[in-house]
């Protein structure tokens, strides 16, 4: 077993006549969360989309766990144990929390086997159990998006902007919430607020107009002002203590 759980090498990915990535490879840690990081448009979710087959690339590799999966159905792969939350907080809004829940499940009993962990991360939503998803606010929605991918077994989790549009008292819980699924299942998050990837994960990488351009530890990076400038636009004021 490698120290990687996800290997992904020279992927080119199209979509209609646009080539979005041009050659990105991303090595994701077992057991550890790698952030994607860079400006909007640079090509972050459509490097999840490829991973998971919803975008699936022209060429290159994606390998999980040693299986070559690139060519897979979105549906197979999902199966082999890949978790995905998209942005814009992916939920049946007139399906309660429960059953947004219950439906989640991809074997019969996949949710009453996490529930305690669930709503152990996720308080608010044991309090909401019985509401529409369309009553829930914005912060509440995204925590049941994530809390969904976490019903079948997934052994890596990929997340796409889980701060977005989040007040910061929510967005401090999503962090917490992160960290202690990270004990559980390996994490791919993608991440536009520079300081909440910081504290979250141990590696990163920036990809920059479809090209992965510089990956390390996030430790080495707080302290690279001159990439954050570059490749963020991040102001050193505004990142937690990067000085």
């Amino acid at each position: 077993m490698t120290d990687n759980i996800l290997e992904v090498q020279q992927i080119h990915t199209f979509i209609g006549q646009f080539h979005i990535l041009e050659g990105v490879s991303v090595n994701v840690h077992r057991g550890a969360i790698t952030v994607l990081l860079g400006r909007n448009g640079a090509g972050k979710t459509t490097t999840l989309k490829s991973i998971i087959g919803l975008t699936p690339p022209r060429s290159g590799s994606v390998v999980l766990d040693g299986m070559e999966i690139q060519g897979k159905r979105a549906f197979d792969i999902a199966n082999l144990g890949i978790g995905y939350v998209p942005e814009h907080r992916a939920i049946f809004r007139n399906l309660s929390v429960g059953e947004n829940l219950k439906i989640a499940e991809r074997k019969k009993g996949d949710f009453d086997s996490k529930e305690e962990f669930i709503f152990e991360l996720f308080p608010d939503l044991k309090r909401l159990i019985k509401l529409p998803g369309n009553h829930l606010s914005g912060g509440q929605q995204q925590m049941l998006a994530v809390a969904r991918a976490l019903v079948p077994d997934n052994k890596l989790l990929l997340i796409d902007e889980p701060s977005e549009g989040l007040a910061p008292i929510l967005i401090q819980q999503m962090m917490e919430a992160i960290r202690y699924l990270s004990l559980k299942t390996t994490v791919l998050l993608v991440e536009q607020n520079f300081f909440m990837a910081s504290k979250l994960a141990e590696y990163y990488y920036i990809i920059d107009d479809g090209l992965s351009v510089q990956n390390g530890k996030m430790t080495e990076l707080v302290e690279d002002t001159e990439t954050i400038h570059r490749y963020l636009g991040t102001a050193v004021g505004t990142v937690g203590g990067v000085k």
